[in-house]
């Protein structure tokens, strides 16, 4: 039996012909495909600005660049993410520090957040809040959005496991409680450009900023230029950038695989929907859907209860793998990795979110999972677990 990973992309021959398309044409990089892939993306989401990037972790530094981070600054993250959403923060020269999760959503927590910034000192408060939405479940975004316009703080939505989801009505990406939206290409994400990502806003200056940032700091706008043009072929770079620069190539992949996204989250759905229904009598808890949310499924993360189960979590992922069920663990909080250690992070500092990760397994699911399969993967949990 072939492996079930816990995620894979989804590509057929509609995806192949876009990108052979391109390859055939004038333009490989930096052509008119980025453009159509971008303003197809702030269309779906109801925005104005869309920058396509390299990769997801290119998207979050460039936004925290953009919004003005700089050495001397803070931003506050969930340590249940992975290490981009808080290392944006160190390339910046910032500083990053984190707000522990929701046990029932494994976002990061509204009511530790305002308990934190209502007994932070005014001078070590946060210049950027990025929540991150787990799993593809947006975070409480209304009311954080409260709390950043009480404590004058910029709010970047870390949505690399949202593109497809919807909160409040609203499709994440919409930027009505943020002042930008990050959005992640790998592989395993709604959609995909091999790697890829993309910045979200409405706001001109920032989307004016980050297209020089994408770009070495270089500009060709007029209204940018300082000294007198030299002609047609002239450019200025006005501050330091760097190359986070997409292809057409990737590009042309993503506006194809996006014709297809609310079909590849209706799926993911369904089987999330259908695994709530499996496992339910099993001692483990499936994912917690918030009301004001609806989930772009991600991944489906389960957390056993260990004092129900007769095994560690380590003897039920090996042997899950054992199966032929490539089982995966979302995330190892970001304070107990070695380097934030050595940046003064300890252990038991966000009780929470240590606690969810010591009992978190992301299980498959993908848009071409089959019922079959599914299956496979619930009758292995039960035989492993019971």
């Amino acid at each position: 039996m072939i492996p079930i990973p816990y995620g894979k992309q989804s590509i057929n021959e509609e995806d192949i012909e876009a990108v052979i398309a391109v390859l055939k044409s004038d333009w490989i990089t930096q052509g008119p495909a980025i453009e159509r892939f971008e303003r197809a993306v702030a269309e779906y989401c109801g925005v104005n600005y869309a920058i396509a990037v390299s990769s997801g972790t290119a998207a979050l530094h460039l936004a925290c660049l953009a919004a003005g981070l700089k050495e001397g600054d803070i931003l506050w993250t969930s340590p249940n993410t992975f290490v981009a959403s808080a290392n944006c923060a160190l390339y910046c020269g910032a500083t990053p520090n984190f707000v522990d999760i929701d046990p029932l959503t494994y976002n990061l927590s509204v009511d530790e957040l305002e308990a934190k910034l209502s007994t932070t000192e005014a001078e070590r408060l946060p210049k950027i809040l990025m929540p991150v939405h787990f799993a593809g479940q947006s975070c409480e975004m209304e009311r954080i959005n409260d709390l950043g316009k009480k404590y004058g703080l910029t709010i970047i939505e870390d949505a690399c496991h949202a593109l497809g989801g919807s909160y409040k009505g609203h499709k994440i990406g919409a930027c009505i409680y943020s002042d930008m939206v990050v959005f992640s290409f790998h592989p395993v994400k709604s959609i995909t450009t091999g790697e890829g990502g993309m910045i979200i806003t409405n706001n001109e200056d920032l989307y004016q900023r980050l297209l020089r940032l994408r770009t070495h700091g270089i500009t060709r706008n007029p209204s940018c230029i300082q000294d007198e043009s030299h002609g047609p072929w002239y450019y200025e770079q006005v501050e330091l950038g760097f190359n986070y620069r997409i292809t057409d190539i990737q590009a042309a992949l993503g506006f194809s695989q996006l014709q297809k996204l609310d079909s590849f989250i209706d799926r993911r759905r369904y089987l999330a929907e259908r695994y709530n229904d499996l496992l339910k009598d099993l001692p483990l808890v499936c994912p917690y859907q918030h009301p004001d949310a609806s989930s772009a499924y991600h991944i489906y993360p389960i957390r056993l209860k260990l004092n129900k189960v007769s095994k560690s979590r380590q003897q039920v992922f090996n042997e899950l793998r054992e199966s032929g069920i490539n089982v995966n663990v979302h995330y190892i909080p970001v304070h107990t990795q070695p380097y934030y250690r050595e940046l003064g992070f300890k252990q038991g500092t966000y009780p929470k979110a240590e606690q969810y990760y010591k009992e978190a397994i992301s299980i498959p699911l993908f848009y071409t999972l089959t019922e079959e399969e599914q299956d496979f993967v619930v009758k292995a949990i039960k035989e492993i677990v019971r």
